[in-house]
């Protein structure tokens, strides 16, 4: 590995993906000046999060907000890891990560493996499967940095997906993801440094920013947690870009 420095952009999500897309934008070009080489955005980055959404902003890919990240990538000379956005492929809907390199092209597209399927009795119901389908790959990115493995969310629940990725020689593994109210406080940083420790590798999960008007709530608390499992950057539940040098100690 070599050292490098990694952005995660903790953005407020509104109804307007022209608004979101400005927002991610400004957010890789204030990540690239402070001197960012990879940056990465939240589980979707672009639209509301909830199955009465998804069908309404699924793009294909190429599309509008994957061409803006393109744009953003090679602009800003950097790395970025997409977050995730619905997708549209046929009749089918994914909950989507896309990456690009310091030239702008596409080099990795992940599929959320692992739905997120939740009934908690009293708390919260929330079925991705009743809209998406879920993906069936693993997702590696080589980069002059180091490998990076690619999940979304409820990935990480899944230890697997973190060994398959560590066992390719993945260094580093970013998680875009939205967890609420509920699993947020009660797991969302557990499940980063247990993912960390088990595979001595970085961990990075960026998240969206609360709003607390929206019918879901995003617990927020983007972070990055490094091989001994130790928090070495993180954030509350607002707007915010958080700075992580990776593999320089």
């Amino acid at each position: 590995m070599r050292g490098f420095k990694l952005a995660l952009a903790q953005l407020s999500v509104t109804s307007s993906v022209t608004e979101n897309l400005a927002a991610a934008a400004n957010a890789i070009r204030k990540a690239a000046q402070a001197g960012a080489n990879i940056v990465a955005l939240p589980e979707c980055f672009n639209s509301p999060y909830g199955t009465n959404y998804f069908k309404d902003y699924a793009e294909e890919i190429p599309g509008p907000s994957t061409s803006a990240l393109s744009e953003a990538a090679k602009e800003n000379g950097v790395y970025v890891i997409g977050g995730s956005i619905p997708e549209k492929s046929g009749q089918q809907l994914f909950n989507t990560s896309t990456v690009y390199n310091p030239e702008g092209t596409l080099v990795a597209t992940h599929r959320k493996v692992h739905l997120f399927d939740i009934d908690v009795p009293g708390k919260i119901r929330f079925q991705e499967s009743e809209v998406l389908t879920g993906g069936d790959s693993l997702t590696v990115v080589e980069t002059e940095w180091c490998k990076i493995g690619v999940g979304i969310c409820y990935d990480i629940r899944f230890p697997e997906l973190a060994m398959l990725c560590a066992a390719q020689g993945c260094e580093l593994l970013c998680y875009p993801g939205a967890f609420n109210m509920t699993t947020g406080p009660a797991h969302w940083e557990l499940l980063q440094r247990a993912r960390a420790l088990d595979n001595q590798l970085y961990v990075a999960a960026i998240s969206p920013a609360r709003d607390e008007s929206a019918s879901y709530q995003a617990w927020g608390h983007s972070t990055v947690v490094d091989p001994w499992g130790t928090v070495v950057a993180t954030t509350e539940h607002g707007p915010d870009i958080i700075y992580a040098d990776i593999g320089t100690c």
